[in-house]
């Protein structure tokens, strides 16, 4: 088939997690339950955040905007997912199937950035804490925001172009959602400059905020070792847990996937990694940032008690109103 400007495919078949029958009821309820404690775990950190006065400082700014990324991550890639899991036809059509890749590298690629800012930020917290209010002030975080955004924006920019100039002669994705290698298998042209922008992107997008966490946590631990006191220290390292478990648990996966030669056998596995920094990592985000952290405690129970005294207040307001009338 000659080489055109545009894809002869109008539609894909997504041929999802797996094809036994049996096994798709119950991988739509576990990934519906999962998607609902993403969407309320994430939405409650991002209203926690914006409501507690207590958590207005640069570190829960960045929470906030990650569970954000998280929240649009886990949005674009799973609701499509469940509708497969109870169609016959798992059919996504070839603008949708653009669109999902554009906005789920959008994502991808901001969390990466997203979680080095966090790094910085807990570096200066430990590292430089008399200057902290002046090298993450206001006009600071909004340019880490800006940037992480932009890198985003412009990686996926160019995926999604280039992807754009590939010609499809087959339908089926070996994948539950439409990602870059799987739909690379799927051209009957040349995917050369595609694979080439995917691996030089994704080595810097993935190298590059791995290498400014490591620097960053290489200076923290310097700087905690240097605490005298044990209650410090202990402190001080609970501070960055939470942060290095989501690191772990996010470029683990990422890097299994994006940092080795596509083949049958890589998608296949690729498949159980994507499933972790897709759709699992966007769960335990808020859970760890919550469980882990004594300032969300403090913040969750005080909204708690604060919002069960207002339905208190308003009960008795309203069931003093009643005893008047009658």
């Amino acid at each position: 088939m000659a080489e055109g400007n545009h894809s002869t495919v109008i539609e894909f078949i997504l041929a999802g997690l797996t094809d036994k029958p049996e096994l798709q009821l119950p991988l739509f309820l576990l990934f519906l339950g999962i998607y609902v404690l993403t969407v309320l775990g994430n939405l409650g950190m991002i209203t926690l955040i914006g409501l507690s006065s207590h958590l207005q400082t640069p570190m829960y700014y960045l929470l906030s905007s990650l569970s954000f990324i998280d929240l649009c991550q886990s949005t674009v890639i799973t609701p499509k997912m469940l509708v497969n899991f109870v169609t016959e036809k798992n059919t996504i059509s070839y603008a949708a199937c653009m669109t999902q890749l554009y906005f789920f590298i959008v994502f991808a690629i901001a969390e990466c950035h997203m979680l080095a800012a966090m790094a910085y930020d807990r570096y200066v917290a430990i590292c430089n804490p008399l200057l902290y209010n002046v090298s993450m002030s206001n006009p600071v975080c909004s340019g880490l925001l800006v940037g992480v955004y932009s890198m985003g924006l412009i990686g996926s920019t160019a995926h999604t172009a280039c992807m754009l100039r590939v010609v499809f002669c087959k339908t089926i994705i070996n994948h539950y959602l439409c990602d870059l290698f799987p739909l690379l298998e799927l051209s009957c042209s040349s995917t050369f400059i595609n694979e080439v922008v995917v691996m030089c992107l994704s080595a810097f997008n993935i190298f590059a905020p791995v290498l400014s966490i490591f620097s960053s946590y290489i200076l923290i631990i310097a700087s905690i070792l240097r605490i005298r006191s044990t209650e410090g220290r202990a402190k001080a390292f609970s501070t960055c847990s939470s942060h290095i478990l989501a690191v772990a648990l996010f470029f683990g996966s990422l890097a299994f996937i994006y940092l080795k030669p596509s083949s049958v056998s890589s998608l296949n596995h690729g498949k159980v990694s994507s499933v972790f920094y897709t759709i699992i990592v966007p769960m335990l985000n808020p859970l760890i940032y919550s469980l882990r952290n004594k300032d969300v405690k403090i913040a969750l129970n005080k909204t708690l008690r604060q919002v069960l005294y207002l339905n208190l207040t308003n009960c008795g307001e309203q069931h003093q109103e009643a005893i008047c009338i009658s």
